[in-house]
C-alpha cells in the first residue's frame, strides 16, 4: 500500500514510549500533535498529570559494560534518545543500575516536549484513528476501553480483509488481538520511618556503591513473613477478571504459594549482600532502593503484590527494620493492555494493513522501561521518515533493538507474551565461545558495530536543536 506523503504525525499517549517518539520526530524538523488523556480522563495507575509518569519501579535496569540492558541502552545513546539523557540526569544512587527520581525525571520531560515548538499538545482522550494520518499509537499498558475497542477494530480488519501482510488462513477466524496481562507495583516507605540500627547498606556482590538498604532475615524471621504472606488477605477479584501476571513481575504472594524457598531464590535472595557488622549472607533479605534525590522514601525491590492495604501494613511491619514504616503506597496492581503483534506489526513497527498507523512502548508487546523508549525512538524516527516520504529500515537483527523489535514482530502468535531485553533475544556468534562473560562482550561488539553502520545508512540527520 502507498502511503500519502504527511507533514505532521499524531501520536496518541504522552508516557515513556509517545514522548521519545514525538521527540525523534520534531528533532527532524517534523510537526507533531502529541495527545494526552490526563488529566481530562484518569487512568488506575498514574498519580500525576506529567508525561513519561513511572507507575512501577523507578528503575532502569543495569548499567554494568556488556549486559543486555545496557546494550540497549547504549544503543539508544548512539541515536539520540532525549528520555534516556534525560533519566540520567535525574538518576539517583542505586548501585550498578540506572535509577531515577521519578518525579523530577517526569517533570523534566514534561518540561522538554511542552518547551519543543514543532509538538503541540493536546489534553484529550483520543478514541478514533483517523484515516490517512500518520499516527503513532503510544498509550502503554492502560490504554482507554473506547481506544481498545478502535485498535480491536483496526486489528480485525487487518486480519480479514485480506490485505498485504493479512495471513489468509485466519480470514473469517479473527484471534484475540487485543491481549491483557495483570502488573503489580511495590510499596514505597518514608526513609526516617525505616530503623536502620537493623538494617545495612550494601550493594550486591559488592558491585557498584553501596546504595541499598538491606533488612537481614534469619530463618525464624523469614519463616514467619512468609506464614503470614500466605495467610493474607488478597484484593477481591472480580467475576470478570482472569489474574494472568507477568511472569517476571508477579506479586510476592504468588511467587510464595509456589514453595517455601521461592522468595529466598527471588525478591529476597540473599546472595552476595554480606552483612559487614556479622560477615555473614543472612538466611532472606529485603533490599530497599532510593526513590529520589532527596532520599526521603525508598520503594522495596521486587516486592509488588496485590493485598490490601491493611494486610500490606501487617505483613511488611514484620521485616526487620520496617516495624514502624510510613508508607507512601502501598502495593497495587493494574491492567496492562498489549496486542498481537506477530500478527499485526511489520518490523518497521507499522501496521500490516494499515502501514500509516504506528505502535510503539508496551501497547507493542515490549515489557520495561527501557524498552518501552526504545521502540518510542523507533517509531519516531520511523514516522518522520514517512513524513517525508521516505522508507523505513528496521535495525539490524545482531542489535538490541533489532533483536527486540524482531522478537515483537516474529514470534510465535498464538501465545505472545511481552518480553524485556535478554541476551536469549540476540543471535548467537557465528562462532563457539565457552566463556561467557566474553561470548557476551563479543555480542555486545558486534551489536555496535551494526548499529553504528544502520544509524550511518537510515536516521535521517536531526534538523533542529535538541534543547
Amino acid at each position: 500500500m502507498k502511503l500519502e506523503f504527511h507533514k505532521q504525525v499524531r501520536v496518541i499517549g504522552a508516557g515513556l514510549a509517545g514522548c521519545e517518539a514525538a521527540w525523534q520526530c520534531a528533532r527532524r524538523g517534523v510537526a507533531v500533535e502529541l495527545f494526552e488523556m490526563r488529566p481530562v480522563r484518569a487512568t488506575p495507575a498514574h498519580q500525576t498529570d506529567d508525561f513519561a509518569e513511572l507507575v512501577c519501579s523507578n528503575s532502569l535496569k543495569s548499567e554494568s559494560e556488556n549486559t543486555a540492558p545496557w546494550l540497549l541502552k547504549e544503543e539508544m545513546r548512539r541515536a539520540g534518545s532525549r528520555l534516556l539523557e534525560i533519566a540520567r540526569e535525574t538518576a539517583v544512587p542505586a548501585g550498578h543500575a540506572l535509577a531515577v527520581d521519578r518525579a523530577e525525571f517526569s517533570r523534566k520531560v514534561t518540561e522538554a516536549i511542552s518547551r519543543e515548538p514543532l509538538i503541540a499538545i493536546c489534553r484529550e482522550e483520543v478514541t478514533q484513528v483517523k484515516a490517512g494520518q500518520l499516527t503513532i499509537i503510544a498509550t502503554g499498558p492502560l490504554t482507554s476501553d473506547a481506544l481498545s475497542r478502535e485498535i480491536v477494530r483496526l486489528s480485525s480488519a487487518s486480519t480479514t480483509s485480506g490485505e498485504s501482510g493479512a495471513d489468509p488462513s485466519r480470514a473469517g477466524m479473527p484471534p484475540p488481538l487485543n491481549l491483557y496481562f495483570y502488573d503489580s507495583i511495590s510499596p514505597i516507605v518514608e526513609a526516617d520511618s525505616i530503623d536502620m540500627s537493623k538494617v545495612y547498606l550494601a550493594a550486591r556482590y559488592d558491585k557498584g556503591t553501596a546504595d541499598y538498604i538491606n533488612c537481614p532475615m534469619s530463618k525464624d524471621e523469614y519463616d514467619r513473613f512468609y506464614d503470614a504472606l500466605l495467610a493474607a488477605q488478597s484484593v477481591e477479584q472480580k467475576d470478570w477478571e482472569k489474574l494472568n501476571y507477568f511472569e517476571s513481575c508477579l506479586p510476592i504472594e504468588e511467587i510464595a504459594r509456589r514453595g517455601r524457598d521461592t522468595l529466598r531464590f527471588g525478591p529476597m535472595k540473599p546472595v552476595g549482600l554480606k552483612d559487614p557488622r556479622t560477615g555473614r549472607i543472612p538466611y532472606a533479605a529485603v533490599q530497599l532502593r532510593q526513590e529520589n534525590l532527596r532520599a526521603d522514601s525508598y520503594n522495596l525491590v521486587g516486592f509488588q503484590n496485590h493485598l490490601k492495604f491493611g494486610e500490606q501494613a501487617r505483613v511488611l511491619s514484620l521485616i526487620p527494620g520496617l516495624e514502624s514504616a510510613r508508607f507512601l503506597r502501598y502495593g497495587q496492581i493494574h491492567r496492562n493492555t498489549y496486542i498481537n503483534s506477530p500478527t499485526l506489526l511489520s518490523p518497521t513497527l507499522q501496521m500490516k494493513s494499515h502501514p500509516d498507523v504506528l505502535f510503539a512502548g508496551q501497547i507493542c508487546g515490549v515489557e520495561g522501561y527501557v524498552e518501552s523508549i526504545a521502540t518510542g525512538l523507533m517509531a519516531g524516527v520511523n514516522a518522520a521518515v514517512l513524513a517525508i516520504g521516505g522508507e523505513p529500515a528496521p535495525p539490524p537483527r545482531a542489535t538490541a533493538l533489532g533483536s527486540l523489535v524482531h522478537y515483537v514482530t516474529q514470534a510465535e502468535s498464538k501465545n505472545f507474551q511481552p518480553a524485556n531485553i535478554t541476551f536469549d533475544l540476540l543471535p548467537s556468534l557465528d562462532r563457539k565461545v565457552r566463556d561467557r562473560q566474553e561470548r557476551r562482550r563479543l555480542q555486545c561488539e558486534f551489536a555496535l558495530r551494526e548499529f553504528a553502520d544502520w544509524i550511518g545508512r537510515n536516521l535521517p540527520q536531526a534538523t533542529c536543536a535538541d534543547r
